[in-house]
């Protein structure tokens, strides 16, 4: 392991009072590895920019923007380590083409992303905002009698995306009872789901959980018509990117009734600009791009993102590459041996 492995963690990480934000999970694995320096970056820019990053030989990366600019006249850097799956903000080619390996952390938010899902499920279905509403105003018989809630033992349930997420959704919905359709690229093996074309599905389906990437093929994939789809009575549940469903068409949607109620904890704009219209709809279930931050996830996910940049500092290829591509470049075979023993 070369005595000189620099590692920058991007600032969004970093409270006010200059604490690891995950606290009490912290960066022990690196503080404990010999040979490691680790520190916050100088700035917390929205971009990173050459300036902040050339000087390091892997990123802890939490939330910036990284462009083709940001990794121009950058050679050091060998690894970029997500904190998270998400890689709608991140250019892979230009990473690949810079020689820096993109890594995710799928096993730390698979369980934690999925029980939020199934939290904005069950909390919608048993009209929990209502009931509470109800008791915190001291309306007892029309929070008891006034709402009637929706039982999923024998409904159907539509997931968007069958990856890492979307199985772990179907596997801990699965003792409920449903049916379960799948919308994905690459159709399941026979474990009890069935493959079903998108707007099928949106038919079909009493629950439908957004579980997929957002590309450009699915920006706005649900929208006004595929929305229009769906069975007035029915739940959208999105915990997967905001863009992946047209907001505006969704507020239209829940305000004419054409749909029962959505939880979301993701958005088109974050945060949510104040005065925006689901912050007044009262059939919606929200929170603010959290609902998945448990002591779990931030364990498995820093922990994930440490291994990676672990195995990198003493020569090794890292495990869960968004762009493996990249390990069979020149650029990285360079940067890696640097670090070999």
């Amino acid at each position: 392991m070369s005595p000189e492995f620099r590692v920058g963690v991007t600032r969004d990480t970093r409270m006010p009072d200059g604490s690891f934000v995950f606290s009490p999970v912290d960066l022990e694995p690196l503080d404990r590895a010999p040979g490691i320096e680790w520190e916050f970056l100088a700035e917390d820019l929205r971009e990173l920019t050459p300036e902040l990053i050339r000087g390091y030989d892997a990123l802890f990366h939490f939330s910036p923007d990284v462009t083709d600019a940001s990794l121009d006249g950058v050679e050091r850097l060998a690894l970029l380590a997500r904190h998270g799956v998400g890689l709608d903000n991140i250019d892979l080619a230009a990473c690949t083409a810079s020689g820096v390996a993109v890594t995710i952390t799928p096993d730390g938010s698979r369980r934690p992303l999925a029980s939020a899902a199934v939290a904005l499920v069950l909390a919608l279905t048993h009209r929990l905002v209502e009931r509470n509403a109800a008791f915190h105003t001291g309306r007892w018989h029309e929070g008891r009698f006034g709402v009637m809630g929706m039982g999923l033992a024998g409904r159907t349930l539509g997931v968007i995306g069958y990856g890492n997420i979307g199985k772990e959704v179907v596997r801990l919905l699965r003792p409920f009872g449903m049916r379960v359709l799948v919308s994905t690229p690459r159709p399941p093996a026979d474990d009890g789901v069935e493959p079903c074309e998108l707007d099928a599905l949106l038919a079909a389906s009493d629950v439908v959980v957004v579980a997929c990437a957002l590309k450009p093929e699915t920006h706005h994939l649900l929208n006004a018509r595929r929305l229009a789809l769906m069975k007035p009575t029915a739940y959208l549940v999105n915990v997967a990117r905001g863009a992946i469903v047209d907001e505006a068409a969704l507020v239209e949607a829940l305000r004419e009734g054409r749909l029962a109620g959505a939880g979301l904890d993701v958005f088109e704009r974050e945060p949510v600009p104040v005065g925006s219209p689901l912050i007044e709809l009262e059939n919606v279930v929200a929170a603010p791009h959290a609902l998945g931050y448990t002591d779990e996830l931030f364990r498995g996910c820093v922990g994930s993102a440490c291994a990676a940049i672990l195995a990198v500092a003493a020569g090794r290829e890292p495990e869960h590459v968004a762009n493996p591509a990249v390990l069979e470049t020149d650029a990285f075979r360079e940067k890696l041996g640097r670090f070999s023993r």
